[in-house]
């Protein structure tokens, strides 16, 4: 009990570190992905500072339908001011080609509308919401974060993916279980050319997964066949025939040739196992 209790203080006191940080900010626009760890970041910030967190938010096509509605419902939900910023990733340059440091090139070129429509507003700071955790994996766009100047008030104050969703817990939010989340071009290989056309195949390929009750997918397209990855857990239901036939036959009719399933199972950053 006395460790429970030490852990709880410790998160707490990460809380009030990021409030402080927040309040000192007066005025901040909020890269918001609907995900669990900018849903928290916009919740405190809208807690600390009122009408001076503003919500800008995607619309491209590897940000997929169902979380940009999501992102407007809670912006809605909460009275939160949002912004839609239109995004053609695909016209930045280099991006269709997919090289190691795609996350990089998307990030830098996204961030970069988003501190324009910042200071429209007023807002002098543009935060993201990356945490601790993210510092141990591949990940170059933390590369265009620090270029652009763009705050990290999460990872500033020491909070981990585990707290972020214990604290959301606490504040009701409905993301604190929700699971992660990448952009649909994290679906491709390196050096695979990404287009419009396959970024809707993994879209609704991850759709159809996700309505029949599965929480943690993933479906990595190599070519036109589909890699499907799903929880080790979750490997019989999908298999069972019924449901299988339904997933073979639907991926296919939208351009897949192949439908396999990964029995390593879901894991984040799987196109990173071979850099």
């Amino acid at each position: 009990m006395l460790e429970k209790i030490q852990i709880e203080g410790a998160v707490e006191g990460k809380l009030e570190a990021l409030k402080q940080s927040l309040g000192n900010m007066g005025k901040v626009a909020i890269a918001f992905s609907s995900g669990v760890d900018s849903t928290f970041l916009l919740k405190v910030a809208h807690e600390v500072l009122g009408e001076g967190a503003i919500a800008i938010t995607a619309q491209s096509c590897s940000f997929p339908g169902r979380e940009l509605e999501e992102a407007k419902k809670f912006c809605q939900q909460e009275g939160i001011r949002q912004i839609v910023v239109p995004f053609d990733e695909l016209e930045v340059q280099g991006f269709r080609e997919n090289p190691p440091n795609r996350c990089y090139l998307c990030k830098k070129a996204f961030l970069s509308l988003v501190k324009d429509a910042a200071a429209e507003q007023g807002a002098a700071y543009v935060a993201e919401g990356s945490n601790v955790d993210d510092e141990g994996d591949y990940r170059p766009g933390m590369q265009a974060v620090a270029e652009l100047g763009i705050q990290s008030p999460l990872r500033n104050a020491g909070l981990m993916k585990q707290e972020i969703r214990f604290l959301s817990r606490q504040l009701g939010l409905p993301t604190w279980e929700k699971p992660s989340f990448a952009c649909l071009s994290s679906r491709f290989p390196y050096g695979e050319e990404i287009t419009k056309e396959k970024l809707a195949m993994v879209e609704q390929a991850e759709d159809l997964l996700l309505s029949m009750g599965f929480s943690q997918v993933r479906v990595r397209i190599h070519g036109r066949m589909a890699r499907i990855e799903l929880l080790p857990e979750d490997f019989a239901r999908l298999i069972q025939e019924e449901r299988r036939k339904q997933a073979v036959k639907a991926l296919t009719s939208w351009g897949f040739s192949y439908v396999s399933m990964d029995l390593t199972g879901y894991r984040t950053g799987s196109m990173n196992e071979l850099l």
